[in-house]
């Protein structure tokens, strides 16, 4: 079912709901994680399990010590997702870059790489024993999928969730300001965790939509694109330097690192342009702009929302 709220359906229950499909996305990808979808499977996961993690912090308030252990849990399956996809996302990465350089990227410069990422990756799935820890994950959220009913959500409507929003935002901002005074790979990352979270939450909320709020979702999608891909190419520098003997000449690896470098300048130029604007509106604004449109949806004609069902608006989030 849609990654989202519905207006016949309590906070709660919405929670709740939203929750288990998503974990059982997460099995189910998982015991699909055989070659050649290996890496599309555990993508997938990986997306289910960040769109959990927000979930959780949209409502951490109501959930005090179960949001802490359940977080915990869903932290140690997203770094193990993350080590194994990454070495697979740095290949992709190196695509983009040939695609966006493809006038000083040849093929024979790229393909040397290529080949260097690959053994890589071979070896780390071999050492790493991927089967096992792939089932392993799928254990432990099956049981996490029995606990959800028991979640302590006492509370409904928006009051369940204008605190979760707001201290995401409010983290969001917090996290722009470092990266405008420390421009950091570290602080770009940890940004676009922020920027995430936020983007997860609107898209909870897209049922209350207005154009305006359209046009905001599309702007983040496009700003975690941005700073998702900086990331890659930032673990693909560390790749090229931490083991150069793989990628072929010295002048191959330096040519692609200044790819890299003017690649990663304009992707982190979009980003904060986009977030000078993002955040002129303080956090508590924003939250009451955000429950004044609740309201409104809360208080909608019929008629209004199977017009909307109709143009395809209630269909399932990617």
């Amino acid at each position: 079912m849609a990654y989202r709220f519905k207006r016949d359906e309590s906070v709660a229950h919405a929670i709740r709901r939203i929750a288990r499909d998503e974990l059982d996305s997460v099995v189910e990808q998982l015991g699909q994680a055989q070659n050649p979808k290996r890496d599309e499977a555990i993508h997938e996961a990986r997306k289910s399990v960040k769109k959990l993690r927000a979930l959780l912090r949209l409502v951490e308030p109501e959930l005090g010590a179960v949001y802490r252990a359940e977080t915990q849990l869903l932290r140690s399956v997203g770094r193990t997702l993350s080590e194994l996809r990454d070495a697979g996302s740095v290949i992709e990465s190196l695509d983009k870059l040939q695609q966006k350089f493809a006038n000083r990227l040849h093929k024979p410069v790229i393909n040397s790489v290529r080949r260097g990422l690959e053994v890589s990756k071979k070896q780390l799935e071999e050492r790493d024993n991927v089967d096992s820890k792939l089932s392993g994950i799928a254990k432990k959220l099956k049981a996490a999928g029995k606990r959800v009913k028991k979640w302590p959500i006492s509370q409904d409507g928006f009051p369940a969730l204008e605190p979760g929003l707001e201290k995401t935002f409010r983290k969001g901002l917090a996290a722009f300001h470092q990266v405008e005074k420390h421009p950091s790979p570290e602080n770009y990352h940890d940004w676009r965790k922020r920027v995430k979270d936020h983007w997860y939450h609107i898209r909870l909320l897209q049922n209350i939509w207005t154009e305006w709020m359209r046009g905001y979702e599309t702007a983040l999608r496009d700003v975690e694109t941005w700073l998702g891909d900086d990331h890659n190419l930032v673990i693909l520098r560390e790749r090229l330097i931490a083991q150069p003997d793989l990628f072929g000449k010295e002048e191959t690896t330096e040519l692609v690192l200044d790819s890299v470098d003017k690649y990663q300048k304009e992707l982190r130029d979009n980003a904060v342009s986009f977030g000078k604007r993002m955040y002129r509106e303080k956090p508590r604004q924003f939250v009451k702009s955000i429950r004044h449109l609740w309201d409104e949806w809360q208080t909608q004609p019929t008629s209004l929302e199977d017009m909307e069902k109709a143009a395809g608006k209630d269909g399932a989030g990617g």
